[in-house]
């Protein structure tokens, strides 16, 4: 069985890229089309963008909120999109998912079970028992878990005591520790770009933990930033995730040229700093 680390490296090295193109379709953002109409235009939009821009990637993220915002036709569709991404792409389910023993391994049946995704997000509110669960159950997986996220209100727990150590440094100590524990499976750490010194210092302390990294594009994060402190000791390079920058890059009939030509921009960008740093 090929594991997520392995499935991961080879894209990024066949592709050329650290990019992951985020499938968070919302019908208020896509283009204004009758064949993009319904939970049935969501999967024409998405297998679209990803016959545009699948040799541009090194992985795909659908969020599952904009599918299970559809009932079961939602799940349906998210079927049919992880179809027809190409088997060499690792798929990345973000569900943030955060419960214990039973509960989070049927999360994990649903991920690497039924919908046959290589890696999923992961909450660690409640402790080692919503990652261990998932280790032990599917060897070889891959587990990104919330360290450090993206969006603005994150600081009011993540940053939690205020001094000493923070809640989301005590994180990084605990996955580093998992990661050692269970070095079959991949388990790494969702570190957001719109932190620029908090990149820095966490791939200092977890230099061997692959980055996923959000917040680039419509959030501000620092894409430079993000490719300079992204990838780990051994070569491993950050997932660069771009939702809304790619996806609606058109509003119109065009938009799989758009998104197309988006990520060649943006995977481009990244090549370029990555050869600033080396």
């Amino acid at each position: 069985m090929t594991t997520f680390i392995e499935k991961l490296k080879a894209a990024q090295r066949k592709n050329r890229s650290w990019l992951c193109v985020g499938l968070d379709p919302d019908p208020a953002r896509i283009p204004d089309l009758p064949s993009l109409k319904g939970p049935a235009g969501l999967a024409v939009f998405c297998k679209a963008i990803v016959e545009a821009t699948s040799d541009l990637v090194c992985a795909y993220k659908p969020n599952l909120g904009f599918f299970l915002a559809h009932g079961s036709k939602g799940i349906a569709v998210l079927e049919e999109i992880l179809i027809a991404i190409p088997p060499e792409i690792p798929v990345i389910l973000d569900a943030k998912v955060g419960d214990i023993g039973n509960s989070q391994r049927r999360y994990g049946e649903a991920a690497f079970g039924t919908f046959g995704v290589d890696a999923m997000t992961v909450s660690p509110y409640v402790g080692e028992d919503a990652v261990i669960p998932l280790l032990e159950a599917y060897p070889g997986c891959g587990l990104f878990v919330l360290a450090r996220t993206s969006n603005p209100g994150a600081e009011r727990f993540q940053n939690h005591p205020g001094q000493g150590t923070l809640l989301y440094e005590e994180i990084v100590r605990a996955v580093d520790g998992w990661s050692k524990m269970y070095s079959e499976s991949t388990v790494g750490l969702v570190v957001g770009a719109t932190y620029e010194s908090e990149l820095e210092e966490l791939r200092k302390a977890a230099p061997t933990l692959p980055f996923l990294v959000p917040g680039i594009g419509a959030q501000g994060g620092s894409l430079e930033s993000a490719v300079k402190y992204g990838s780990t000791v051994d070569g491993v390079g950050p997932v660069i995730n771009v939702s809304r920058g790619v996806l609606y890059a058109s509003g119109v009939s065009d938009y799989t040229d758009a998104a197309r030509q988006a990520a060649l921009q943006l995977r481009d960008t990244i090549n370029r700093f990555t050869a600033t740093t080396e």
